[in-house]
């Protein structure tokens, strides 16, 4: 401690410095040592959980709609590789709680195919709607719950980002992406891909 200190004001120092500490010895109670493997299970454990519910989710999605179905799975799979190359290019590690923003990640993106599949169907079989109108009108209609939804999910991920730390940003950052990209391979490719085979095949029903 520098400073210009005489006896009484380096006595006042000492006092104030030792203030609530208790001349009591230290009784060790219990004693851990936590090596990285309670870590890396933990990592294992996660992208095993997330493979199993993949699994499950194509395999759902294919059985419900068909065609569109295995657009969706396509669409899924593209969004996951833009979200891991966008982590890649910015330098970022996928860590427990980024595994846990990457679940969420499919999630959105599932519930974002099913909200498009669940209209169209019911455009197609409710309202006898022709297949080409009601392509549109599905995609039209669920694509403003879908922008909505997710714009509400990004603002709570920006905040997180802003005002976390540690383990709570990278859950963030892996979030925010997976939304973005989630939208993009939901409503435009899968449109795109969808469009494209309505031209070519010309299909007069909607296996749905």
């Amino acid at each position: 401690i520098s400073g210009s200190f005489n006896a009484e004001t380096a006595k006042q120092l000492a006092i104030q410095l030792s203030a609530g500490a208790l001349p009591v010895d230290l009784t060790v109670v219990e004693e851990r040592t936590v090596g990285p493997d309670l870590g890396r299970d933990s990592i294992q454990k996660g992208v095993l959980a997330m493979s199993i519910g993949a699994i499950f989710v194509i395999g759902l999605m294919v059985a419900s709609y068909g065609r569109l179905g295995v657009y969706a799975v396509y669409a899924l799979v593209l969004n996951l590789l833009m979200v891991l190359g966008v982590m890649a290019l910015g330098g970022f590690t996928l860590t427990l709680p980024g595994i846990a923003g990457f679940v969420l990640t499919i999630g959105s993106a599932v519930d974002a195919n099913v909200l498009i599949n669940e209209r169209i169907r019911e455009e197609s079989n409710k309202r006898n709607r022709k297949v080409v109108s009601a392509v549109e009108t599905g995609y039209r209609e669920a694509s403003r719950a879908i922008f909505d939804a997710n714009i509400t999910n990004a603002i709570a991920a920006v905040l997180l980002l802003n005002f976390g730390s540690g383990p709570i940003k990278g859950f963030a950052i892996v979030l925010l992406i997976g939304l973005i990209s989630s939208v993009f391979t939901a409503v435009v490719l899968t449109r795109m891909w969808v469009a494209g085979w309505l031209r070519t095949k010309r299909p007069t029903k909607l296996a749905l």
